[in-house]
């Protein structure tokens, strides 16, 4: 992305009026207090490195990748390439475009379970395939790969088919993942009888995080609710699921089970909607979009401080799967009717010590060269039902720009994928307060065929998430298709212990 766009993020100070102590942050704030530099060098400066098993990637979807340096890394770590687009799976179907939105399970005999989500809509040319699908007219869906100790792939193969745009999800703490349909449409669905019958599309899926589940019978989550869906995050205390919208004018919403579930099939036993409302601020509600003051939907430049805690309340959505969003029927206009707050575009969604962290991946003042802005990163404490802006980008965005999944690291940092445009990079933020970059996507970045640095240059990363053990990071590049495992010494910082 252009340096224009890259600049430094505002910050909070933990003495913020109202701010809530938001561990294991609390360094974050205070050095930003006193106005020391944020941005830090992380695990050191990124260098472009081979993944370890090149020699493997001689026939793939963007070409001959042997020799071919896909990413920059920090001194000491290293990676492999464990799964691209159009290679062969181990139940014979070949792997799908669009990867996304993921989670990491531990396996048996010390390997891990990753689920992958795949967003695609109703024509791809590498779709998820099988016979058990929502819809035969729909080709996103989700894929599961065995990973080893050793960080070798082992098995892999599609868990969830028929369904569109699976963008994001999370993990639950029953050993599942949520793939969330990032749409409000349909799709055409040609039945075992021959019938041809429309399918309505919106929903969340669940899919058991097995080594040998293959392709789950795929449910629609229906009283979860029908919007654009992106990813979700489960408070383990009470099973409650929490849940982001990718629209400009999105709600942000929690999810009462009527069972509190503990294993999978439990959520499909239907609850209730809520969506997240501050309470005695009416003007505040529309904090992020602002939509009288800026129709563009931009954000306001000071007009939510960064660390500022408010409190909230919780609206009931009366219809949460409605025929048509038309005439304010969909379930964010229910919402904001009664009051409910307003993200520009909700997406990465994970959940960390009783704090459920969520992205408005287009939230904040707006970039000089657009409407939009450049992020922002919210925090939700659930015991103590407030709501927090975390993070915000500057509108040059030199540090953070337009952030989408996002996870929290066994050992406290907040990993957040870009997808703005230009350059892509994992970025890190700190317990001491320092913002890095860790990793960028250079797949053919030097490449002098403008045609194929346009192709696959500067795609986004997704579905970053750590390996139970915390030695591992795998992340995704969505084109061509890419799922990586990263490891090194996460214990040390560029020139210092931690």
């Amino acid at each position: 992305m252009a340096f224009s766009r890259r600049k430094f993020l505002t910050l909070a100070s933990a003495s913020a009026a109202g701010a809530t102590v938001l561990s294991p942050l609390e360094a974050f704030y205070a050095k930003a207090a006193m106005g020391q530099m944020v941005r830090g060098i992380g695990y050191g400066p990124l260098e472009p490195r081979l993944p370890l098993n090149s020699s493997d990637l001689a026939n793939t979807v963007a070409g001959d990748l042997r020799g071919e340096t896909i990413l920059a890394l920090p001194p000491g770590f290293n990676y492999r390439v464990l799964s691209v687009t159009g290679q062969t799976m181990s139940d014979r179907s070949i792997v799908p475009a669009g990867h996304d939105g993921m989670a990491a399970f531990p396996g048996p005999r010390n390997t891990t379970i990753l689920v992958r989500n795949h967003e695609l809509g109703t024509s791809s040319p590498n779709p998820v395939v099988g016979g058990t699908r929502y819809s035969t007219g729909a080709q996103g869906g989700t894929t599961t790969l065995i990973v080893g100790p050793n960080r070798e792939l082992i098995k892999d193969f599609a868990s969830l088919a028929g369904t569109i745009r699976n963008c994001a999800g999370g993990p639950t703490p029953w050993r599942s993942w949520i793939s969330c349909e990032e749409t409000f449409s349909t799709s055409t669905n040609i039945t075992s009888s021959g019938a041809v019958e429309v399918r309505n599309h919106g929903y969340n899926f669940e899919v058991v995080a097995d080594e040998n589940s293959g392709l789950v019978n795929p449910v629609p989550l229906i009283e979860m609710g029908r919007f654009s869906h992106e990813a979700i995050a489960v408070d383990p205390r009470t099973g409650d699921v929490y849940e982001t919208e990718d629209q400009g004018d999105s709600c942000f919403y929690r999810f009462v089970p009527n069972v509190r579930p503990r294993r999978p099939g439990d959520l499909a036993k239907g609850g209730t909607l809520y969506a997240l409302k501050i309470k005695n601020q009416p003007g505040v509600n529309n904090f992020a979009v602002n939509t009288s003051n800026n129709p563009n939907l931009g954000g306001q430049i000071g007009r939510i401080p960064v660390g500022q805690a408010f409190p909230v309340e919780w609206v009931k959505v009366d219809n949460p799967n409605p025929s048509s969003e038309s005439n304010r029927r969909g379930v964010r206009f229910q919402a904001q009717d009664k009051g409910a707050a307003i993200f520009f575009r909700g997406e990465g969604a994970w959940y960390a010590k009783g704090l459920i962290y969520f992205i408005a991946t287009q939230g904040g003042p707006p970039a000089f060269d657009s409407t939009r802005g450049n992020g922002q990163v919210w925090v939700y404490d659930i015991a103590r039902q407030e709501i927090t802006l975390l993070v915000e980008a500057a509108p040059t965005g030199e540090l953070l720009d337009e952030p989408d999944n996002i996870t929290v690291a066994p050992f406290g940092d907040l990993f957040l994928c870009e997808d703005g445009g230009g350059e892509q990079y994992v970025v890190g933020v700190s317990q001491k307060g320092e913002l890095y970059q860790f990793a960028k996507n250079i797949l053919f970045a030097n490449n002098p065929d403008p045609v194929i640095r346009d192709r696959f240059a500067d795609n986004e990363f997704a579905g970053a998430c750590f390996d139970p053990a915390g030695r591992t990071l795998f992340v995704n590049i969505q084109t061509p298709g890419l799922t990586f495992a990263i490891w090194g010494d996460w214990t040390s910082r560029f020139g210092s212990r931690r």
